[in-house]
């Protein structure tokens, strides 16, 4: 059922009637995708926009075509609004969620949760993120080590197997060679790390194979059937670009994507708001993302906050110390005559 410009703004007056908080809060503009493109097109792109659709969904737009929330309903449209309203008050995620508690409890709840999908918070992780994954966070987004970070889960998925599948070389592997002695004496490095383009570095980290590299060796392709041999169920890959700015996250799960609009953008993430559709594929991770900047407002770094939450939602990372002091397993790519 389609909500309507005058019902969504009657909602929300008796909603902003009822709470201090809300005197000041001002109804943002309303129409069609038409009507917002002409707004934006007209210079009038800054500041919230909702768009209402014909089956009852609103999408609250921030700017330029960049979507905010998609609401579907009365009720859920009035809480993003609420949500949207607290921003404005406190920059502080702790101190939005005591403000949406004064507007309802149940909200409050809700927010902790990371969105109005029902689903209670998820508990304290209880730990140091940058003891974790988020620790390469902030140079992989240099593209250091590596420019990917790739995973693979499934039942007795071999390290080894994995590197010699993207093309690495069987001696080094044979060799148990370590990345400290590809840097001894011929090897290249990228930033402070000796790592160079034509290295990659593996191993195991909790369930998950890791796969760290710049680029695929030349003349490798790796398809589906082969993960399927190799015994690979889930698969996700982390790749940055400084020179675009682009750094992406890819969720498979048995050949699958899992996502709700594609590829993933980390850049479009921002602190105290929920990146995917709320109930959606990857609302997991929404939840996750709110535990960690509610427990860990001290992290700046929202790639490190992003990094943190695969930690504790899919149970991702990387040895640290292996890779610090150069004793992860190393190889180069296998040279292909052509």
């Amino acid at each position: 059922m389609q909500i309507t410009e005058d019902a969504l703004k009657r909602a929300w007056h008796r909603l902003a009637a009822g709470s201090d908080l809300l005197d000041e809060a001002v109804f943002p503009p309303t129409g069609t995708y038409e009507q917002y493109e002409a707004h934006v097109e007209g210079g009038g792109g800054a500041g919230l926009y909702l768009v209402l659709e014909e089956d009852g969904t609103v999408c609250g737009c921030g700017g330029p075509y960049d979507e905010v929330f998609v609401a579907r309903g009365l009720d859920e449209a009035l809480y993003c609004l609420a949500e949207e309203a607290v921003r404005g008050l406190d920059g502080t995620i702790a101190g939005q969620a005591a403000l949406m508690d004064r507007i309802d409890p149940g909200w409050g709840r809700v927010f902790r949760g990371g969105g109005p999908d029902g689903a209670e918070p998820a508990p304290p992780c209880g730990r140091d993120p940058l003891e974790g994954f988020a620790w390469i966070a902030g140079s992989w987004r240099e593209q250091a080590p590596y420019t990917h970070l790739a995973f693979f889960r499934g039942e007795s998925v071999g390290a080894e197997r994995i590197a010699l599948l993207y093309g690495a070389d069987p001696r080094h592997v044979a060799a148990g060679t370590r990345l400290s002695d590809l840097s001894e004496g011929k090897g290249g490095a990228h930033g402070t790390w000796p790592t160079d383009w034509d290295s990659c570095c593996f191993g195991r980290s909790g369930d998950w194979t890791f796969l760290m590299y710049h680029d695929t060796a030349p003349g490798t392709r790796v398809d589906a059937a082969a993960f399927a041999e190799l015994g690979v169920t889930e698969t996700v890959w982390l790749s940055a670009c400084l020179g675009k700015a682009i750094y992406t996250f890819d969720y498979l799960r048995d050949g699958r994507r899992v996502d709700d609009d594609g590829i993933i953008e980390l850049i479009s993430y921002e602190r105290g708001r929920t990146p995917y559709v709320r109930g959606g594929r990857l609302d997991f991770l929404n939840r996750a993302l709110r535990r960690a900047e509610l427990d860990h407002p001290e992290l700046t770094d929202e790639f490190a906050l992003y990094f943190h939450a695969l930690e504790t939602s899919l149970g991702l990372g990387l040895p640290r110390r292996d890779i610090r002091e150069g004793t992860v397993r190393a190889a180069r790519w296998a040279r292909r005559d052509t």
